[in-house]
């Protein structure tokens, strides 16, 4: 009797199981929008969570199915995505009625990550608001161009080293390797305060803990439960950062603060926009946990991102070698006009190396979505033309494939061809470029970041000459371990000191 009524209650159980999963994974099918049968539990994810292809490549797939709806339905697991393809669609989300979609879907668990989770990234409504207005004047022209020293010397320290090593018969680099360094010399001092040289010490503390910290993008499992299911990161206690890491760096950030206050020391960097605000007493209580949350995700994007992003553009143009000539020939005239001491208004106003960069974040731009959660009722058109409307609700996911988008033929001629001539003659809609994202959620450290690119390709070219090495991977396969954009088998190139002579030596 016991038996039975035990498996009873299991056979009971299964079937309410069942029903849940398939209530959850029909709610496109209810609303009738356009979307690829699922898989239960998984979702649209088994692909990426089996590592049949990377993340990306999955969402650009289901994507490129559906050419004519204005969006269609993902299942992140079980939970329903709204995908937008339409570019007006999304400037009416992100843009005009931004109010209805200001939140993102957070990656951090508070319960596990109490002190970064705090980030700006993270912060939903009014401390959003707040937060990102403490924080925008950092990254004004007028303060990036007062840092742009501290960024050249940091990257001709960079370009010296890679032309003493390498030589005149030249060297292979693991590129993310020395990028990185360059990356994390640059954050150190223009966010910390702190001179590291990671060229002459590269086991330096700041840089090894830098590198744990950013380790997260490999931790694919951890993110993905803390995101979707964050009760069971709970239980689990899914950390993503170390007990170590947090120590180190809210230390360096009490040190600093410490210091300039003694010493009143001012410098045009994000500690002293925080302490002002800490001082004022204002709005937002800023204490040392707060300042350490904010310097450590400017400390993660700049490091790992950032220096990812500048692999993908050294790759674009070691491969090339008619874009390489062409750029360095750009260079090498700012070189003369400048004398040798190239300028921030001479750099940013460079146009082949804009169009370069530019061309590069577009067949790369890291995550292959952008991410927005609805905070208000809102009303979508309908998905097809003879479709209804759809409200979303407060808690509902939007996605904007931007990935897809950059590589949808139907907005870029030759998609997948590296060709920075098409930001020269008008050929990008702005409406469907976005590689730090999209209306006032839009990478706060864009700029900050697009010159710390410029200013490491510009020494890299005025040193060096690069070229494809056998370990270079041509055409590149994406990593599917991770849900960041990155190769498979890592970032390989020779580099050598440059054989044509300089304007300016």
């Amino acid at each position: 009797m016991v038996f039975l009524s035990l498996i009873l209650i299991i056979v009971t159980a299964c079937i309410c199981l069942y029903h849940f999963i398939l209530s959850k994974l029909s709610h496109f099918k209810r609303l009738k929008i356009p979307h690829v049968r699922p898989i239960p539990l998984l979702g649209h994810m088994a692909p990426f969570i089996f590592r049949r292809l990377s993340l990306v490549e999955n969402i650009r797939k289901i994507y490129n199915l559906f050419p004519d709806v204005k969006y269609f339905g993902f299942y992140e697991f079980m939970t329903p995505v709204y995908m937008i393809r339409d570019p007006e669609l999304i400037t009416t989300i992100a843009i005009k009625n931004f109010d209805n979609f200001c939140d993102r879907t957070k990656l951090l668990n508070k319960a596990t990550d109490p002190l970064i989770s705090r980030n700006l990234s993270s912060l939903e409504g009014d401390q959003w608001r707040e937060m990102r207005k403490l924080l925008s004047p950092t990254f004004t022209s007028g303060k990036i161009k007062i840092m742009f020293r501290l960024i050249c010397e940091c990257a001709e320290n960079f370009a010296n080293f890679l032309a003493t090593d390498s030589g005149n018969i030249g060297k292979t680099y693991d590129m993310k390797n020395v990028l990185s360094r360059y990356a994390n010399d640059v954050v150190a001092t223009c966010a910390f305060g702190i001179n590291v040289d990671s060229f002459k010490h590269p086991n330096n503390e700041f840089l090894l803990l830098a590198k744990e910290a950013a380790e997260f993008t490999s931790k694919p499992v951890k993110v993905l439960i803390n995101k979707n299911y964050p009760l069971l990161g709970r239980l689990l206690r899914l950390k993503l950062f170390s007990s170590r890491v947090n120590s180190f760096f809210k230390e360096i950030i009490a040190d600093t603060v410490k210091t300039r206050d003694e010493q009143r020391i001012i410098r045009p960097d994000m500690i002293h926009l925080m302490m002002e605000k800490r001082d004022k007493n204002q709005g937002l209580t800023i204490d040392i946990d707060e300042m350490t949350a904010q310097a450590f995700i400017f400390l993660v994007a700049g490091f790992d991102s950032t220096s990812t992003a500048m692999c993908f553009l050294t790759h674009e143009v070691g491969i090339n070698f008619d874009i390489q000539n062409k750029l360095r020939a750009e260079i090498d005239d700012i070189l003369t006009q400048t004398n040798g001491k190239p300028t921030y208004e001479a750099i940013s106003q460079m146009k082949y190396l804009d169009a370069v960069v530019n061309e590069t974040l577009r067949l790369y731009p890291l995550v292959g979505f952008i991410d927005r959660l609805c905070v208000k009722e809102f009303e979508l058109p309908p998905a097809i033309p003879d479709g209804e409307p759809i409200t979303v609700k407060p808690g509902d996911k939007i996605w904007i494939p931007h990935y897809a988008l950059h590589r949808d033929p139907k907005y870029y001629s030759q998609p997948n061809k590296f060709d920075p001539d098409r930001f020269l003659n008008g050929e990008v809609d702005s409406s469907v470029y976005m590689p730090f994202g999209i209306g006032p959620r839009i990478c706060i450290a864009n700029r900050f970041a697009l010159i710390k690119i410029k200013i490491m390709i510009f020494y890299l070219l005025w040193r060096c000459d690069l070229e494809p090495d056998t370990k270079t991977r041509i055409p590149m396969v994406f990593s599917k371990k991770t849900f960041l954009m990155t190769p498979e088998d890592g970032f390989w190139l020779k580099l050598q000191a440059r054989k044509s002579k300089a304007p300016v030596t």
